[in-house]
């Protein structure tokens, strides 16, 4: 399973994407208009919504409080540090836990029963692979400490308990979080508006309006891209709370 976790780790940014673009292929649905009645989008719609947010609301404290520096070197599974603060004293893994939720609530979104029940699984499958291997690095390196941290936070469960202290307790870096984020963000949301437009006739029926939306939304997203790129690469933004 280690082996299969390196494997992974080495092109898990390929293998998401692909598992991402699945969100395109044609599935029976979860909610149908014969179960649910006229109004039957609004339940994948409110559903996968509230699910893909909350999975982008996790990562983006996460990030804020405390970021991990994993991976990175040569493509193989790496950390600078044991990191234990922030969200890392609730979930030892809470940014894998916000993408999860975020291609979840995604393939909810797009009210695909195939994405749900075959591409979800897979994923999950690649997850726990890369988590292994992550850990077995993780424990060879820090030894006891590490071995300590696992007996006190669950892999993929989120504690709750006193949350809200730790969160009090810690300055929210949002520069950080833009920085790291934006990628991701802007993926998401393309694929957000993709699923919006073009799965549900009730929002607009015209096939050109659509398109012409769609491509306005992008270059949007695109500009705002772009311009954050810029800053980062120019070091005219970085982390700094200074």
């Amino acid at each position: 399973m280690i082996d299969f976790g390196n494997f992974f780790f080495k092109h898990r940014n390929t293998l998401f994407i692909v598992l991402y673009l699945l969100i395109l292929l044609p599935s029976p649905p979860i909610f149908s208009q014969g179960q649910f009645g006229s109004n039957y989008y609004l339940y994948p719609i409110l559903t996968g919504m509230l699910v893909t947010f909350s999975g982008e609301i996790i990562r983006g404290i996460t990030i804020g409080l405390a970021y991990i520096i994993r991976g990175g070197k040569d493509k193989k599974v790496y950390a600078e540090k044991l990191v234990t603060e922030g969200i890392f004293r609730h979930c030892r893994n809470p940014l894998y836990v916000g993408n999860i939720l975020m291609l979840l609530g995604v393939g909810i979104l797009a009210n695909s029963a195939i994405y749900v029940g075959i591409v979800i699984p897979f994923f999950l499958f690649i997850y726990q692979a890369i988590v292994l291997a992550e850990e077995n690095f993780l424990r060879n390196k820090f030894g006891a400490d590490f071995d300590e941290y696992c007996s006190q936070v669950n892999r993929w469960m989120i504690d709750f308990t006193g949350i809200s202290d730790t969160i009090r307790g810690m300055q929210f870096n949002y520069k950080r979080w833009i920085l790291k984020e934006y990628n991701t963000l802007f993926i998401w949301l393309v694929g957000i508006t993709t699923v919006l437009l073009f799965k549900y006739p009730v929002f607009e029926s015209n096939r050109y309006i659509k398109i012409y939306i769609f491509g306005i939304t992008v270059i949007a997203l695109g500009c705002v891209y772009g311009y954050v790129r810029y800053l980062k690469k120019s070091r005219k933004m970085t982390d700094s709370m200074l």
